[in-house]
């Protein structure tokens, strides 16, 4: 069977079962053709929200399908590949985030989306990596904890000296292998592209940037640019779309290296047999009880409230 016609039988199931189907921007081309919204987890969520489907089929890692199902909780939400975690979603628990809140109380504890649903259930605010300075500076408390992601944590602290922000060693493997020297190499090869990254690489390669942005901040701002040449400083899969969408532009990945293995795992089969096995109990189905997705939902309702 060829990827075309595969992508027909999905777009089919996918009408007959009255499902949505979310493929966060680091998924395979051949995924994102078929998906009803692509994005940034967060936003998928809420398009999540905005969908008459009754079922929704992640294709991206366990946190953003929890995401979803916390807020379409009446709806039945899959996760294309139930392998697919998140290294950094998963390096801090409840027990340990609990324990610093017990040591100091007056801290406001800032948790960036790329966490589990049990871990939200002990922060305060919900943060994404386009909203965390805004949220941040708009916090009344001067003393924050924010986690995971240090680099992440570290941008948004060099840019409000104002606040006493703590930062745990954490973040995202992938992003955090990129190397100055890499960033270098890359714009001693291509001297007239714009260097284009995300916040949650090391502070010595953000500081390289002629853009530091989410995502979508990135591939917006590289759509909408006047030049012509971008290193992209985040997944490879970026670059990829990117040159899809843009073919009159150059993009170069700053390195080969940056591949998410988990965002990798799904596969175009993954996607048609968890539609062929929604019914039958094959596909891997999200369940959060009540309590769970009221408990985590608070920090990310605050982070709705303060403009995120």
């Amino acid at each position: 069977m060829t990827v075309r016609e595969l992508q027909d039988k999905i777009i089919k199931l996918k009408k007959e079962t009255n499902t949505a189907i979310l493929a966060h921007s680091y998924q395979a081309r051949e995924i994102v053709e078929i998906a009803d919204f692509t994005g940034d987890s967060y936003k998928l969520s809420v398009d999540a929200t905005k969908t008459d489907a009754d079922n929704i089929l992640f294709c991206g890692v366990h946190f953003m399908a929890e995401t979803a199902k916390m807020l379409s909780p009446e709806k039945r939400v899959f996760l294309a590949n139930k392998d697919a975690g998140c290294p950094m979603a998963e390096q801090m628990d409840k027990a340990l985030i609990s324990q610093l809140k017990a040591q100091e109380p007056d801290r406001t504890v800032v948790a960036y989306i790329n966490t589990t649903a049990a871990l939200k259930t002990v922060c305060d605010v919900c943060v994404t990596s386009s909203s965390a300075l805004r949220i941040v500076q708009a916090l009344d408390n001067e003393k924050l904890l924010f986690i995971p992601d240090c680099n992440l944590g570290d941008w948004v602290k060099q840019q409000c000296p104002e606040k006493d922000i703590k930062l745990l060693h954490g973040g995202c493997p992938t992003h955090a292998a990129i190397t100055p020297a890499e960033v270098k190499k890359a714009k001693a090869e291509h001297p007239d592209a714009l260097f284009l990254v995300h916040p949650e690489c090391v502070p010595s390669v953000v500081a390289l940037a002629d853009y530091v942005g989410s995502t979508s901040g990135i591939m917006n701002y590289a759509k909408e640019s006047d030049h012509k040449e971008f290193i992209i400083g985040t997944e490879t899969s970026i670059s990829e779309h990117l040159q899809y969408d843009c073919p009159d532009k150059k993009f170069y990945p700053v390195t080969k290296n940056i591949v998410c293995r988990n965002m990798k795992l799904t596969t175009l089969p993954d996607v048609y047999n968890s539609l062929m096995g929604m019914d039958n109990g094959e596909a891997f189905e999200i369940l959060m009880d009540a309590e769970l997705i009221a408990d985590a939902r608070k920090c990310i309702d605050e982070m709705i409230r303060l403009g995120g």
